[in-house]
């Protein structure tokens, strides 16, 4: 059971700061389609939010928090690459200049996807915690917004605008998974999706919400996934975690094995091609850990490298 923590309620975004957050960024991003399906005599929807600009349901919560912001005209993040091109989008949409610290681990994929948005990027440090203390460490120095990738409650709410969607494209699911890294898209879903349940989808690999739950507060954990370019936050985060404390999503864990039957099936059977992140609530659902009659699992991303010498896994 996820506790309470102690954050101010001011803090914290409520539904209504996901409705404002879905008028803001509307003009901006994709509406992103669902595909109702059969697989195994049971029925789903997938909420292919992978062909979201940049790949990624992360442009979401980056562009409202800029909107959202102090107009400094320049933001310093951390990024595993999926947060990087969301910013990095969204920066260049409003004329801001953007500062891009990743791990030296970032797919090279993501990488490059990131320069193409006339970013800054910065490679530091094996693990996003390295690039992450890196970042806001410059960003202190040098007087400058940080941008957290999931802590913050513009990006919260911003990332909640996909629970809205799936409220009116598909109504009568009575369940939402999606993939867990930091906690921002869970937490904003949560908010927004009512009284369907919700569960949140983690490698065992990646379990920061899972030792979270476990030590009754935010902790560090181990980041060991093929999905962790996307999925490695070490710890979840406080605002995200207070808001599940109310919200009380239910957890699943999948290994790799998982995850790429995962991936390779939505390949197969729906040409979906999506990175290992984005097939993480669908191995959930297969292996029997996402409950109720209609599911609406949410595919969050397809950041991987396509080409033949690219990523592999």
């Amino acid at each position: 059971m996820i506790r309470h923590a102690q954050i101010g309620a001011a803090t914290l975004p409520a539904a209504e700061d996901v409705r404002r957050a879905a008028e803001r960024i509307a003009p901006h991003i994709r509406r992103t389609p669902v595909l109702e399906a059969d697989v195994d005599g049971r029925r789903l929807t997938l909420k292919l939010e992978h062909l979201q600009l940049t790949g990624s349901f992360k442009v979401r919560g980056a562009l409202n928090a800029l909107l959202s912001g102090p107009g400094t005209g320049r933001v310093v993040i951390a990024s595993g690459g999926n947060h990087g091109l969301g910013v990095g989008a969204g920066a260049r949409l409003l004329g801001v200049r953007a500062t891009i610290y990743v791990p030296q681990t970032v797919p090279p994929a993501k990488q490059r996807r990131i320069a193409a948005t006339g970013a800054d990027v910065v490679r530091h440090g094996r693990s996003y915690a390295e690039a992450e203390l890196a970042a806001r460490t410059y960003a202190a120095e040098q007087g400058l917004r940080y941008l957290p990738a999931y802590d913050d409650p513009d990006v919260v709410a911003g990332q909640g605008t996909v629970g809205l969607e799936i409220v009116d494209q598909a109504p009568d699911c009575d369940t939402v998974a999606v993939a867990v890294g930091g906690g921002g898209l869970i937490a904003g879903v949560s908010l927004a999706v009512g009284a369907r349940a919700v569960v949140g989808v983690e490698p065992a690999g990646c379990a920061s919400l899972h030792a979270a739950v476990a030590a009754g507060q935010p902790v560090d954990s181990p980041v060991d996934s093929v999905a962790a370019s996307a999925l490695g936050a070490s710890r979840v985060g406080r605002i995200p975690y207070a808001i599940l404390g109310a919200t009380a999503p239910q957890l699943a864990l999948v290994d790799d094995r998982q995850i790429i039957a995962a991936r390779d099936r939505l390949w197969e059977e729906f040409r979906l091609a999506v990175e290992p992140a984005g097939a993480a609530a669908f191995a959930a659902w297969l292996a029997g850990q996402v409950p109720g009659d209609h599911a609406c699992l949410v595919v969050c991303g397809a950041n991987a490298d396509w080409s033949p010498t690219g990523e592999s896994r």
